[in-house]
């Protein structure tokens, strides 16, 4: 569990396709760098929140007794397809790494200034643009699964990146359209104060670049109690509600 109050921004040093080291499983790793402020008190098997995605760290450089300033996590193929961590990039004569949001799993004593994120992403989204305002920027994004949008509402909470925002503005998708947008297309937005563009990855991002999107599991659980509620009223969830009120008020009528 993490609040979405990103610690640190390290540093990509190597993704591996086929890790054959101890911390790599012979699977796919990703090692991150710059980041001994957050690795003080960590040790391996320890969650860690990467650009907000929830992975275990398998492995700490230099090992122990000294104080750690890198460490490895492993990738799975699920992770893999959902997330972006498979387009981060290491440093190359023509691009540089690619830096990533940190957060270390909370503790009791951990104050909750976000909300509850859990660490599993649920798509992700490209920046269709980015317009300053005032000294703030304004980014709309478009999600690559459309579903996710019914549990965006304004004002509400979305995780991008691993960093706690509030959203600004929800359209299309069948929550009305923006200026210049197309019917169906579904978007939405959150703003950078001057801060936050400094403290997190998104902040230097561009547009046609992506984020991680995890929506607030509150939504979720609403939508679940709901269909669990009326699992026997016949054909859909939202059919049954429908048909309850309908009950409801003819039942009042009748009196």
């Amino acid at each position: 569990m993490f609040t979405g109050l990103v610690e640190t921004i390290g540093t990509v040093s190597s993704l591996i396709h086929h890790d054959d080291t101890e911390g790599g499983g012979s699977g796919t790793s990703l090692t991150i760098t710059d980041c001994a402020s957050v690795l003080n008190d960590v040790k391996l098997g320890d969650s860690i929140s990467i650009n907000g995605t929830c992975l275990t760290i398998t492995s700490l450089h230099p090992p122990s007794p000294s104080p750690p300033t890198s460490f490895k996590v492993g990738l799975s193929p699920e992770t893999l397809l959902r997330t972006s961590l498979s387009s981060l990039r290491t440093s190359s004569s023509s691009t540089p790494s690619s830096r990533v949001n940190l957060e270390r799993s909370v503790q009791p004593s951990t104050r909750m200034g976000g909300h509850f994120v859990q660490g599993h992403v649920d798509t992700i989204a490209t920046i269709t643009s980015k317009t300053p305002d005032g000294n703030s920027v304004r980014y709309r994004f478009t999600p690559r699964d459309k579903g996710v949008l019914r549990y965006i509402v304004e004002k509400g909470y979305v995780c991008l990146d691993g960093a706690s925002l509030t959203i600004t503005g929800v359209g299309g998708g069948g929550e009305g359209e923006g200026e210049g947008e197309e019917e169906g297309e579904g978007w939405f937005e959150v703003m950078l104060i001057a801060y936050t563009q400094e403290k997190i990855v998104m902040g230097k991002k561009e547009v046609g670049e992506v984020v991680n999107v995890e929506v607030d599991m509150v939504g979720k659980y609403v939508e679940k109690s709901v269909q669990g509620c009326f699992e026997g009223a016949g054909g859909g969830w939202l059919e049954g509600i429908i048909g309850k009120i309908v009950e409801r008020r003819m039942a009042e009528v009748g009196k």
